[in-house]
């Protein structure tokens, strides 16, 4: 096995996330190598660096990526959408961890996975030199990497919520994610992911994740939220965005001299 920097395997993230250690992170949405570097720096253990709701793409993350590669902190990325070509491309650029988006049913579960795999266990394409495997030069990377990938599914609306028994029921699928904002908005609570019957869809996720032996994840940018998230169990939890950080403490800093 490979012990190069590019190729993190064995998976230790995927390994701690499967044990359902708890794993604290944040976002990193600002598209920036400066920024995610300065975030590797402050030793969380995981970053989310956004596909979906960042300007970023494939040339982007890359340098990111780079940024990250004297960090503890795993990168964890989110494509802009459940599709083999974005996934395939993430993968070759070097990430082995994955958020993926909307996924409503078990089929889009698979579908995440199999995008995540070598044949026979997938459909991931095969390019035997990429950024990945060190440009051809991890000599073991197709025999090992299909274990070393993790598969994060993140459910969103009311559809998702009626079919996460057979969500976290797909082998491959290591972590089921809530997306609070979204959750609430399918539940026709627009801004108030505190609304009772959408604490009540969580708890379900929740509750289905344990019995089938899943850990959950969720963003909680307040405090007392991740808190109680805890409480419930959620073991995966975003505190935070690099965006949110920095207007955070740009406003503070203005409001001492204003």
């Amino acid at each position: 096995m490979s012990s190069n920097p590019y190729c993190p395997i064995p998976n230790s993230f995927r390994r701690d996330l499967i044990a359902g250690k708890k794993l604290i992170g944040c976002w990193c949405s600002l598209g920036s190598p400066v920024t995610t570097e300065i975030m590797g720096l402050a030793g969380f253990d995981w970053l989310l660096l956004d596909g979906e709701h960042a300007p970023n793409d494939v040339l982007s993350f890359i340098p990111q990526l780079m940024a990250l590669k004297d960090s503890g902190s795993a990168p964890v990325v989110r494509p802009q959408w459940n599709d083999m070509v974005m996934i395939k491309r993430l993968l070759d650029a070097g990430f082995y961890n994955f958020l993926v988006p909307f996924v409503e049913s078990a089929d889009d579960a698979r579908r995440a996975v199999m995008a995540t795999r070598y044949p026979p266990e997938g459909v991931r394409g095969v390019s035997v030199a990429h950024r990945s495997n060190r440009y051809g030069t991890v000599a073991d990377y197709f025999e090992v990497i299909n274990d070393n990938i993790a598969v994060i599914v993140q459910i969103e609306n009311r559809k998702a919520v009626a079919a996460i028994d057979g969500i976290c029921a797909v082998d491959g699928v290591d972590c089921v994610f809530i997306g609070p904002s979204d959750l609430a908005a399918g539940y026709g609570y627009l801004g108030n992911p505190a609304h009772p019957e959408v604490r009540d869809a969580m708890q379900r996720i929740v509750a289905s994740a344990r019995a089938h032996g899943k850990p959950v994840g969720i963003l909680a940018p307040v405090e007392a939220d991740a808190r109680h998230y805890l409480e419930m169990g959620i073991s995966f939890i975003a505190v935070g965005s690099d965006l949110g950080v920095f207007r955070g403490a740009s406003q503070a800093l203005r409001d001492k001299f204003l």
